[in-house]
């Protein structure tokens, strides 16, 4: 009561249009429309980039994702948050679950949601926060969304880790340079519905120094109809970040095993990837990117298909801002190679009615526009 009673005398004391600003501060709303033109050099006639969940549309305009978002941050003075968004576009559609995995019920309405969740910051030792419901993925470097990464296709690595995750988090600063992060969420990927028991895993966020932070994340559960605990998904996703004043650098690096289920002799899988990502913001709206990536899935697990995938991707960026509206343009060129049992890419002409032949190798070149509303 005593603290309630000088809150209102402060509050008294605050001009009007300082306390709306205060106030304001806190909520922040937008969206934006991503769209893009993927130029495929091997020209597949089903205009598809093959093993990918994201800017899967080649040879033709794509309206790859369009956003709308409301959020509310907290503070010791506010300690109540919540975050809610809406999507839709290509990359909407198959972003959440691995080839072949059974989905949630209403799957084809729930991937429309971008976040949907509530926060709570509590009064323990140095601030203990905690989060229910859809949140970002606490695993891997890029967004779902474009505009928020160095390049504008993501890499392997990025396609096949969760860009969402639901159910519940718990992070603590144990320290000024490491705070610890607890979650428990429905599944690997948060639309596929392999069984009813949930998933769990660890975050370690240290910052030495303020250019630089290594991030460790484990991630274990079952992820199959079988949930014995010898066919558990085990998942471990390392990122190590240093940001100048115009150049960033990152190196990530991912590995992850699961002992198949129903397959003779019960076999296990192995995948592992890695992405530098680079950034140089050349001067003042310019910026340029390069990615060298690599991603081994050695039975199909992830992509569906076994191969050993290497890729370079090079990124031209115009940044054009007026008051709370941006417009990105990016320029892009992408060339991958698959090699492996299953590895390729669609190119033109099928091998025979209604298969797509393959190719080894894939050159990419597109022009998108992201246009950006934010508070």
């Amino acid at each position: 009561m005593l603290w309630a009673g000088m809150a209102s005398a402060y509050a008294g004391e605050v001009a009007p249009a300082a306390a709306e600003a205060k106030d304001a501060s806190d909520w922040h709303y937008g969206g934006f429309v991503d769209s893009a033109y993927l130029v495929d050099f091997n020209f597949p006639d089903n205009h598809n980039f093959r093993s990918r969940s994201t800017t899967r549309k080649v040879n033709q305009f794509a309206l790859n994702m369009a956003q709308a978002y409301v959020r509310k941050d907290l503070s010791e003075q506010s300690p109540w948050g919540m975050e809610f968004g809406v999507q839709a576009g290509y990359d909407a559609n198959e972003f959440a679950f691995l080839q072949g995995e059974q989905k949630v019920d209403g799957s084809d309405t729930l991937k429309h949601f971008s976040r949907a969740n509530v926060s709570y910051l509590a009064p323990v030792g140095r601030g203990l926060t905690v989060t229910a419901g859809l949140f970002n993925s606490l695993i891997g470097y890029e967004s779902l969304y474009a505009r928020d990464n160095f390049n504008y296709t993501r890499s392997w690595i990025a396609d096949y880790t969760p860009y969402m995750m639901f159910g519940a988090k718990v992070s603590y600063p144990i320290s000024d340079e490491f705070t610890a992060t607890l979650f428990a969420i429905n599944s690997y990927f948060h639309l596929s519905h392999p069984n009813d028991q949930p998933s769990y895993g660890f975050q370690g966020a240290w910052k030495p120094t303020s250019r630089f932070t290594l991030t460790e994340t484990f991630y274990a559960g079952p992820d199959q109809t079988d949930t014995a605990l010898r066919f558990w998904r085990l998942f471990l996703n390392n990122i190590a970040e240093w940001k100048g004043e115009a150049v960033t650098i990152a190196l990530s690096y991912d590995i992850g095993t699961e002992q198949i289920a129903g397959r003779p002799g019960d076999p296990r899988a192995f995948v592992m990837g890695g992405s530098l990502f680079t950034r140089w913001n050349v001067s003042g709206p310019w910026s340029l990117a390069v990615r060298p990536e690599f991603y081994w899935d050695r039975n199909g697990r992830w992509t569906g298909n076994e191969q050993f995938v290497k890729a370079v991707t090079s990124t031209a960026e115009y940044k054009l801002s007026l008051e709370k509206t941006t417009a990105l343009f990016r320029l892009e060129h992408r060339f991958d190679e698959s090699t492996g049992a299953a590895g390729g890419f669609f190119k033109r002409g099928d091998v025979s009615p209604g298969v797509p032949g393959l190719t080894g190798s894939q050159h990419l070149l597109l022009l998108s526009l992201i246009l950006s509303f934010d508070s």
